[in-house]
């Protein structure tokens, strides 16, 4: 081998070895480089309307529903109504077969007509009786009869009163089958008995209708002027829900109206479907214009606490207040460091804050009297308020902790009755440069390829 050739081949080694020690250094400086300002997500507090609530899927029904059947046996000859037409009370709907019903009643009519007829025959039969009894009476007193002919006269006295006063009773009870009768011939006529509009019809023309197990339907009434959501609460919220409480729905169709309402009422017994315990909460609402239908889905929220033009933050602005004689995170006893076990050197992702808000304990600024009044008069007034710590960023970068008063909390915002004012900065989180750092390598190493660099670019 030439002296050229092995001097090739050791600088070669040397250049290979040179860029090795170079990225494990560049490598070791993104990783595990010294302390780097930590960077900060924040938000600003703003002022705005905050609402909390029970959410719970329901349905939409008509409040007042009649299903409009038949009382009595026979062909429905007419039908004068279709789905959808809006009726009054009192209007006429269909009309049954009533030639049996007429028969009945006239046959009745001529048995009461018979019945009366014998009532006046046999009331000259009394009168007749009465007078014969009267004469005996006289004649047995002036002992011109025997005894035997006043008793006779007597009895066919009586005999004739009892005669007559069952004619009457035979009258009376003709009357009354009459009357029920009537009233069978007027039930093939079908009347509304309320107003409202035709949602349904379970019956045509010529079909039979058989009266005598069940009252056959023959269509469905439904008042649509004022509605009702029927919606399920679970047993963990029926607490929270109470008659009269303010409520709102939206519809499937139109998710973007909110109709206001409240509720009417809480029924007692619950449904159990799949072991779960759900309540029916009745909420009422006018609909005038004839937008809401029968069985539309509804999205339904019971409010449990509202404000209105109250300070808003994020939730995730909030750090939970530290409790009396706890030493703030991150610090021992005498104020240095504490050490993680194994002597593991403490991770970065949110060391920034906690650095911020033990130097502020540390060696910042205490609160004056003034201010530390104007908490305790602020917790005096707000009793059930919870007790947090922010981080306001200060003018000149750095986080500084403010304990504030909590009211109202959703999922994503919370109202602050007090500590921040409208127009402030607060951190929310805090962006690691080390996440940054390897997601900028990740995204390169990904721009790069499963091969290395392209060529030129060792």
């Amino acid at each position: 081998m030439s002296k050229t050739h092995l001097l090739k081949t050791r600088w070669t080694w040397i250049i290979i070895a040179a860029v090795a020690v170079l990225a494990a250094w560049l490598a070791w400086q993104a990783i595990w480089g010294g302390e780097k300002a930590p960077e900060y997500q924040t938000a600003e507090v703003t002022r705005g309307d905050i609402e909390v609530s029970i959410s719970s899927a329901g349905k939409v029904a008509p409040k007042d529903t009649v299903a409009v059947g038949a009382q009595v046996s026979g062909q429905l000859t007419e039908l004068l109504v279709e789905a959808g037409d809006l009726v009054e009370q009192g209007q006429l709907l269909a009309r049954i077969d009533a030639t049996i019903a007429e028969t009945n009643v006239e046959g009745s009519q001529a048995q009461l007509l018979e019945l009366r007829a014998s009532r006046r025959q046999q009331q000259a039969s009394l009168e007749l009786s009465k007078a014969n009894a009267d004469r005996a009476k006289m004649l047995f007193e002036n002992d011109a009869i025997a005894r035997a002919d006043f008793e006779s006269a007597q009895a066919e006295y009586t005999i004739a009163i009892g005669r007559l006063e069952a004619i009457e009773a035979q009258i009376t009870r003709q009357s009354s089958t009459l009357r029920a009768q009537q009233a069978t011939l007027e039930f093939t006529n079908i009347y509304a008995p309320i107003s409202g509009t035709v949602v349904s019809l379970e019956a045509v023309e010529g079909q039979t209708l058989n009266a005598n197990q069940t009252a056959p339907t023959i269509l469905t009434l439904a008042d649509l002027t004022i509605m009702t959501v029927e919606t399920d609460v679970s047993e963990a919220d029926v607490l929270r829900v109470k008659p009269g409480q303010a409520a709102w729905f939206s519809t499937l169709g139109d998710s973007t109206r909110r109709w206001e309402s409240s509720v009417r009422q809480i029924l007692p017994t619950p449904e159990v479907l799949n072991d779960v315990v759900l309540y029916k909460a009745m909420l009422d609402i006018a609909n005038p214009d004839n937008l809401l239908k029968p069985e539309m889905t509804a999205q339904v929220f019971f409010i449990t606490g509202s404000a209105k033009d109250a300070v808003l933050v994020p939730v995730t602005a909030l750090q939970s207040a530290p409790q009396r004689g706890q030493r703030p995170q991150g610090q021992n006893r005498e104020g240095g460091r504490e050490r993680a076990e194994g002597g593991a050197r403490e991770g970065r992702t949110g060391g920034g804050m906690m650095q911020a808000e033990a130097s502020e304990r540390a060696g910042g600024p205490p609160q004056d009297d003034s201010q530390r009044r104007a908490f305790m008069e602020a917790r005096n007034a707000y009793p059930d308020a919870e007790v947090a710590t922010v981080l306001i960023m200060g003018a000149d970068g750095t986080p500084r902790p403010r304990p504030v008063l909590v009211g109202l909390k959703t999922r994503t915002q919370a109202e602050i009755l007090f500590g921040l004012e409208p127009g402030q900065t607060v951190v929310t989180g805090e962006v690691s440069a080390r996440n940054t750092a390897a997601t900028s390598q990740s995204q390169q190493r990904a721009q790069q390829g499963p091969m290395g660099p392209p060529p030129g670019r060792m």
